[in-house]
């Protein structure tokens, strides 16, 4: 396909991101309010530091703290970027990055589809699929990192794909190393993209054994180390400055706030306080029967958003039929296990994260070679049909017109669900009037309080802010004495168990308390 029309398909993917986000003034929801106050923290100066904590997993005792102890960084330095080039900080200059990077997503796409069919059809298609992602849409151009993970995901499979039609590119190696470290400093999961890469290595030396009858050739060895090498060189070179802070910090190459996320009993326990409490010991009391029913619910739900969130609904049966259809490709092989690797790791180890929305964001990266598959699978599909006289080409473009235009129908109902309906702010917040109220009674700027949404309290006050803890009024007056936090901002959407009792009907928007 010629370069006009790669540029025409960026440019067309820009269009429904620009557009989407004039009805987005805010980030929206947790995620990416915290990217978004990370970015700020360094354009301005201030380096990985947090005047704010949104959980207490990591240990943390004081603020201001070291941040992304949970969550990894590069949406907040990608965030940084035009802030610090433009001296200006607000959400839309900071999103400019997110929107051009969902543009690239397009042309990415459909330069993949091409090199799977060679087809300049079926690789327009897949553009468009990328452009209309139901699921996705309103996401792809806000602080967060669902389209990073999808830009990177496409940059990766291209370049596998390259090293398939020719693996004599050692260069190439390297690149998915820098890839694959892209994904990692993004999310933690994307550490999973080293992995495929040293087992494509030894899906490349098997098949050169079998060509050539020589398994355990000096050759295929050398290969093994090199290829090795020039990955895990590209990988560190993104990754090891991450791991140098990490380890000044924390005196270990990975920030300590994930870990204790293994022995949760409950998605709000991801807010505990004290953190010590949450232990394999705490974990096996919880009983095994309640442990499997957690698991049982988690493969309910992250099945259906396999469906509808990974499959966009409509394209899972054509998207199944491509994986069928090129079952014996090696990247549609590494794509099929990495899915495998994600679901069961947010089925079985990490289940409230995964239902919560982790699986969505972790499966972003493998988005294109699903809408590479999807066109390939329906177009299969069709000429089956077609071997049998059930349709003609007439009856094929009709049919395909089809196809996108229900994707494209059902991507705006769902953003029309997800940012009018719904409400793009997650639980609205009047966090600017509270502000007013506490510093008309001479509260002092210094002063924190304890909310329910740390970060966007932060980013709509300047106040530093801590989450409200998981464990009742004891964690609460606990998180208060450590903190040095004596203001209590309670609103409905926290009020959960004994904090119930504080909201008394009729129940106020929000509600101030003093904790002494």
């Amino acid at each position: 396909m010629s370069f006009r029309t790669y540029l025409t398909l960026f440019l067309c993917g820009l269009i429904l991101p620009i557009i989407i986000a004039q009805f987005q003034p805010k980030p929206g929801y947790l995620d990416s309010e915290y990217y978004y106050a990370g970015g700020i923290q360094l354009a301005t100066g201030k380096g990985f530091t947090e005047p704010y904590l949104w959980n207490y997993l990591d240990g943390t005792q004081s603020l201001p703290h070291p941040s992304h102890t949970y969550w990894f960084p590069l949406a907040s330095i990608i965030s940084a970027i035009p802030m610090w080039l433009f001296n200006n900080t607000s959400y839309p200059i900071a999103r400019i990055p997110f929107i051009v990077i969902a543009g690239l997503i397009v042309p990415i796409t459909a330069y993949l589809a091409y090199l799977f069919s060679k087809r300049k059809d079926l690789a327009i298609i897949s553009g468009l699929l990328s452009i209309f992602s139901v699921y996705h849409a309103p996401f792809v151009g806000v602080t967060d990192n669902f389209s990073l993970f999808i830009f990177f995901g496409g940059l990766y499979f291209i370049f596998l794909t390259k090293l398939i039609e020719d693996p004599t590119q050692k260069k190439y190696w390297f690149i998915l190393g820098i890839f694959s470290g892209f994904l990692s400093l993004s999310r933690s999961d994307g550490l999973l993209y080293l992995g495929i890469t040293f087992l494509f290595i030894l899906f490349n030396i098997r098949r050169n054994s079998q060509s050539t009858n020589s398994q355990y050739s000096i050759a295929n060895y050398q290969s093994l180390i090199i290829n090795s090498l020039l990955s895990l060189i590209g990988f560190l070179a993104i990754m090891s400055p991450w791991y140098v802070r990490n380890y000044k910090e924390f005196g270990t190459f990975m920030a300590p706030g994930g870990s204790r996320a293994l022995w949760l009993q409950s998605y709000d326990q991801t807010f505990a306080y004290p953190p010590e409490s949450l232990t394999k010991e705490s974990f096996l009391q919880y009983g095994w029967e309640n442990i499997w029913s957690d698991r049982l619910w988690a493969i309910n739900n992250n099945l259906q958003s396999t469906f509808a969130a990974h499959g966009g609904i409509i394209l899972f049966p054509f998207i199944i039929a491509g994986i069928l259809y090129f079952r014996k490709d090696v990247r549609v092989k590494l794509a099929i296990i990495a899915w495998s690797i994600l679901f069961l790791v947010m089925t079985f180890i990490f289940p409230f994260a995964g239902v919560r929305g982790a699986f969505f964001h972790a499966g972003a990266a493998l988005q294109p070679i699903w809408w590479t598959l999807a066109p390939l699978g329906l177009d299969s599909i069709l000429a089956s049909l077609r071997k049998r006289n059930w349709g003609d080409e007439r009856g094929r473009i009709i049919f395909t017109s089809s196809f996108v235009l229900v994707t494209i129908i059902l991507t705006f109902f769902v953003t029309y669900l997800r940012v009018f309906q719904l409400g793009w702010g997650e639980g609205e917040t009047n966090y600017v009037e509270v502000e007013q109220l506490l510093q008309q009674n001479k509260i002092q700027k210094q002063d924190v309080v304890i909310v329910w949404d740390a970060p966007l309290y932060y980013l709509d006050t300047q106040r530093s802010a801590v989450s409200i803890p998981y464990g009742g009024v004891e964690a609460i007056l606990a998180v208060s004495k450590q903190f040095n936090a004596h203001y209590l901002i309670l609103e409905p959407e926290a009020a959960i168990g004994e904090l119930k009792n504080l909201l008394t009907p009729p129940q106020p928007k929000r509600k101030t308390y003093l904790l002494r």
